[in-house]
């Protein structure tokens, strides 16, 4: 039998190495864990269109965390569910037909979503929101769009 020598702090720098890189691993697992496409968000998002096109007041309410905010380029700061249900879903959703959702991008609790709206006059207008979403639900919204202009209603008057 042979016997190979090893100094013990050639073994302690060794096993301190490996200890790292199994550190290592972990952080990245845990970092590509997060940045993995979320079907189940993704779902919920499109409930959430789907709510506005059929007009489904109690899933949308359902859709929203109870500390539910809402901001745009229109002065809305992250506006609460209330106000947001008083001054968006009560004066817009019927002027909305439908949606074509061109891009839903969802990874972790976050998702992008770039959207061609169809008033019901045949109008169409394109708006980007961001949501961020927690426990199965839309935790905030961000909407990114022209200005007033482009509100369902403006298209569908003409304005």
């Amino acid at each position: 039998m042979t016997r190979i020598g090893v100094p013990r702090r050639k073994v302690f720098e060794l096993g301190a190495c490996a200890l790292a890189g199994a550190a290592g691993l972990l952080v990245t697992a845990r970092a590509r864990a997060g940045t993995e496409p979320s079907t189940t968000y993704e779902e919920i998002v499109r409930r959430w269109y789907e709510a506005w096109e059929k007009k489904d007041q109690d899933q949308f309410e359902a859709l929203m965390a109870d500390d539910f905010t809402f901001t745009s380029a229109a002065g809305d700061d992250h506006i609460s569910k209330r106000a947001f249900k008083t001054q968006c879903w009560d004066t817009q959703v019927n002027f909305i037909d439908r949606f074509n959702l061109e891009r839903v991008s969802a990874i972790g609790n976050e998702a992008f979503v770039k959207y061609l709206c169809h008033t019901k006059n045949g109008k169409s207008f394109r708006n980007v929101e961001y949501f961020h979403l927690r426990d199965g639900k839309v935790e905030a919204i961000e909407c990114y769009f022209g200005g007033k202009s482009t509100f369902p209603s403006a298209v569908s008057n003409g304005s």
